[in-house]
């Protein structure tokens, strides 16, 4: 009987967590999706001169460029 007892009261433990992160996501101050992606374009066309997915990176300044081509006679 002590084992079901334990069981319980694990088991309310758990669901007042739960209950407790529920309240703690609800009461969070959310942003409206529109306006976080306007914000995120606009970085973007501010910054797209400086982005390497964009503008490529140069050969000379590029450290992940092999420095030996590979030969295979």
């Amino acid at each position: 009987m002590s084992g079901k007892m334990c069981s319980s009261s694990s088991s309310v433990i758990q669901a007042q967590k739960l209950v407790d992160q529920l309240r703690v996501e609800a009461s969070m101050e959310r942003f409206k999706i529109s306006l976080t992606a306007a914000d995120l374009v606009q970085y973007c066309q501010e910054h797209r001169r400086s982005d390497p997915l964009l503008t490529g990176i140069a050969a000379s300044s590029n450290p992940f460029k092999d420095k030996k081509t590979c030969v295979i006679l």
